[in-house]
């Protein structure tokens, strides 16, 4: 009988060739299916290809009766509750490999508009509320200032060579200390958390959402950054404690903060929205045509590679 594929999301024609043809596949038309439909749908399927902003819980696991595999597309997991699933003895993979450059470039475009005021002249402008002189619109250099990685792993790596040829100086802290090479290769120093956020000008915020790292960046923390410093977080939502950093932001304890993510999308709450010292994006950091087809490529493989014997990239 022929392996059975559901599918959560349509993206483009040429998305899930590989597997198209070669399985039974079941995806909507357009858009994405309901809760209600995958939960229908789901019951003789062997595998699932979910959305990384589709949650898997506990009760569409329990439908799909004869589920081996959920290939995630995306490299965060949160989305699905990988202890139930590993219960049920279901393997889980991600695509983590085709989001770094994508995820690493968009952190240094979010650091460079923040630092720079990019966003906020732009506005202005439109607005016809900018002022033109020599002392007006001055925003900061991040030549010659200390960047901090919070998760030194291959996004991290990839800001940090970004940065390096920006002229800025690296620190980093990470749960496992990178090798000699690797520091060396971006004259990079490791320092524990506290010691970093005091001493960065800006913090990039890479790990991975754990339970760990629930609101590792917290009140408390955000005190012990520069009042100058800005905060750029393209990892996960809650990571950092969205009510802490509203009240740094509202309150001059940092200076600015750029979010690709937050503790509970798609809601924005209206007090980031209306503060001029942040700059905001949709959850974009693999945004591209090119990179969605890569992620789709990497998890359809993962589904092949699972059946018919290759590597995955198995996360539970």
């Amino acid at each position: 009988m022929k392996i059975k594929v559901l599918i959560t999301q349509a993206l483009f024609p040429e998305s899930y060739s590989s597997i198209l043809n070669r399985y039974d596949c079941i995806m909507p038309k357009e858009n994405s299916f309901s809760k209600a439909e995958i939960m229908n749908k789901i019951t003789d399927c062997d595998a699932l290809l979910s959305m990384f902003n589709f949650k898997i819980d506990k009760e569409i696991i329990d439908a799909g009766t004869k589920l081996r595999i959920i290939s995630n597309f995306g490299v965060g997991f949160n989305n699905i509750d990988v202890e139930y699933a590993s219960k049920r003895g279901i393997v889980v993979t991600n695509t983590p490999d085709v989001v770094i450059e994508p995820t690493a470039e968009l952190a240094f475009g979010m650091m460079l508009d923040l630092v720079r005021h990019i966003s906020y002249a732009d506005r202005r402008i439109r607005k016809q509320s900018v002022k033109w002189g020599v002392l007006e619109n001055l925003s900061h250099s991040l030549n010659g200032k200390l960047l901090g990685i919070i998760g030194f792993g291959n996004v991290g790596q990839a800001i940090a060579r970004r940065a390096v040829a920006s002229g800025m100086k690296i620190v980093y802290n990470s749960r496992n200390r990178v090798s000699a090479d690797i520091e060396q290769k971006y004259d990079a120093k490791w320092l524990n958390l506290d010691g970093l956020l005091s001493v960065s000008d800006v913090v990039s915020v890479n790990t991975p959402y754990t339970f760990e790292t629930h609101h590792l960046i917290n009140l408390e923390r955000l005190q012990m950054m520069k009042y100058t410093a800005y905060l750029v977080n393209t990892s996960r939502g809650a990571v950092v404690d969205e009510k802490a950093l509203i009240y740094a932001l509202q309150n001059g304890i940092i200076a600015g903060a750029a979010l690709d993510v937050y503790e509970q999308e798609p809601t924005i709450p209206s007090e980031l929205v209306e503060l001029d010292n942040v700059v905001l994006s949709p959850h974009a950091g693999t945004a591209t045509r090119d990179v969605r087809n890569l992620m789709a490529s990497a998890a359809c493989q993962n589904i092949i590679n699972f059946f018919e014997g290759g590597s995955i990239t198995r996360v539970y």
